[in-house]
């Protein structure tokens, strides 16, 4: 299989080359810049595209690569810090900008050919950077400038090495797709022979090879990466495969019956489902601090989960929905993940029960899981489903966790979720719910004083979660909220909505 290897150097958009790589129906992987050498002669990829990164090359302990990548045959294309460490490296010089270029240059295309073929003499490119090369090594062509960068594009045709002091891959350099493009086809000599089709046959087959004739558990909980994991493994396997859903009684309105008829019915997957709602609330009963709240029911899960694997025969391997985020997170050359979210990882079992981690996803963005639950059959529904956190509407129940207030809760984030997609936002926005908040208000309702609950609304845009912003919502939609909630929620007398980004907040409020 063709590949394009990308290499990283600490950028924040190293993420984004090799998903635009990718867009190209072309396969890409990211690998951190200390890796052994040997792994990249080992993969033999088509290309090697070298990321930014927040250093100096000049800098102590400035991140490198082995000078012999040069001597592949291979071609590159070094990206801003990608392209001062091939200048440095190969005898060019590289400088301290008089005047640092962060954000929308005008680059002047001087070289039409290769890499800027079929790209505008002048065209909008997004700059990060405070070095700059003013000195090229021997052998190397300008390519293109800009105002303050004699060197913006530099490329050595001959051994097929190019570089770009710009970002190809952010939305805001106009031609950046067309740039790598013309990288990946008309220098690497790739085909746009990756698919979503071709990633399942391949996928099927080696999950069929690993497992053999043992069998395997699936946690699920009705989201997007534990049910495509589910649906896939279940296609390379069929019966060996047991899912179990946990039923904390923490979920939304209908969420369990939607996850047994779809497994079930739809795809006809074996689904063990244990209602364990009372046990939960058993143990949160009293539990305000929302870190204890996430960590007693992380623990609760894996006691579950583990006690309901046992009962299988056989069982040899976990299936888990790790997309390749994490899997970039834990090796990068910024170092490991300081944070998995225990309820989130059921890891634990692995060493306990001797069992082998099965993961399909670990080589997919979100977008692309979405794509191949789509080559499964998998509906919209689940697919573009808003994210729904591990400990469900615990921490939407802001303080105490009782039957009585997370009915409350759940009932106003049915009407919540019943707005927002008949008002045709729920696929516009990343996230919308409600959150009970441990407080209540004066209101008069009927000529009658009365004080009861209150309920918050959140909604917001986001890409990754990492940050994200409130939503502008119509004021009528707002106001039709506030309406419904107050008149069909028993217990409640006020609604607020809350118009904190993130940072400074978080997305959940606990």
């Amino acid at each position: 299989m063709q590949e394009i290897v990308v290499i990283d150097f600490g950028s924040q958009y190293t993420q984004l080359i090799a998903r635009r790589v990718r867009e190209l129906r072309v396969y890409s992987e990211i690998i951190p810049c200390n890796a052994p050498f040997s792994e990249i002669k080992k993969r033999k990829p088509s290309g090697i595209i070298l990321s930014g990164g927040p250093a100096s090359v000049y800098e102590d302990g400035a991140p490198t690569i082995d000078k012999e990548i040069f001597d592949l045959g291979i071609p590159i294309l070094g990206i801003c810090y990608g392209m001062q460490l091939i200048a440095y490296l190969l005898g060019g010089k590289v400088s301290r900008a008089e005047e640092r270029e962060y954000g929308k240059a005008v680059l002047q295309v001087d070289d039409f050919s290769d890499i800027f073929a079929d790209i505008p003499k002048e065209t909008i490119v997004w700059m990060s950077h405070a070095d700059k090369i003013t000195e090229m090594p021997e052998g190397f062509i300008r390519l293109a400038h800009t105002e303050n960068s004699p060197y913006a594009a530099m490329a050595d045709k001959g051994r097929k090495i190019y570089a770009l002091q710009f970002h190809p891959e952010v939305v805001h350099t106009e031609e950046g797709k067309k740039i790598l493009k013309n990288f990946v086809f008309k220098i690497c000599g790739c085909n746009p022979t990756w698919n979503m089709h071709s990633f399942v046959e391949r996928e099927t087959e080696e999950i069929r090879k690993k497992v053999g004739q043992y069998k395997v558990v699936c946690a699920i909980s009705g989201g997007v990466d534990s049910t495509v994991t589910a649906v896939l493994v279940h296609r390379a396997i069929g019966d060996a495969l047991t899912c179990i859903f946990v039923d904390n009684g923490l979920l939304r309105t209908g969420e369990r019956e939607k996850v047994e008829d779809m497994l079930r019915n739809n795809f006809h997957i074996n689904l063990k489902v244990v209602d364990a709602s009372e046990r939960f609330l058993r143990r949160l009963k009293g539990v305000k601090d929302p870190e204890r709240k996430r960590k007693i029911i992380g623990a609760e899960f894996i006691k579950i989960f583990e006690e309901e694997a046992k009962k299988i025969e056989g069982v040899k391997f976990l299936a888990q929905g790790t997309l390749y985020p994490d899997v970039i997170e834990s090796v990068s050359f910024k170092g490991p993940s300081a944070t998995i979210k225990s309820h989130h990882n059921v890891g634990g079992l692995l060493k306990r029960m001797k069992l082998k981690l099965i993961e399909p996803l670990r080589e997919l963005f979100k977008d692309e899981v979405r794509q191949l639950g789509k080559e499964l059959g998998i509906p919209d529904e689940i697919l573009y489903r808003h994210p729904f956190p591990g400990p469900g509407l615990a921490i939407r129940c802001v303080g105490e966790v009782s039957r009585e207030r997370l009915e409350i809760l759940r009932q106003a984030d049915r009407i919540v979720l019943e707005e927002i997609k008949n008002s045709g936002w729920y696929k516009k926005v990343w996230q919308s719910f409600a959150v009970l908040l441990p407080i209540r208000t004066v209101g008069v309702m009927g000529d009658e004083r009365t004080y009861e609950h209150v309920i918050a609304i959140r909604v917001v845009h986001s890409v990754d979660g990492m940050t994200a912003d409130w939503v502008r919502l119509p004021y009528e939609v707002l106001e039709r909220l506030s309406n419904r909630i107050i008149n069909e929620v028993k217990g409640v007398n006020r609604v607020v909505y809350d118009i904190t980004s993130k940072p400074p907040g978080t997305i959940e409020w606990e």
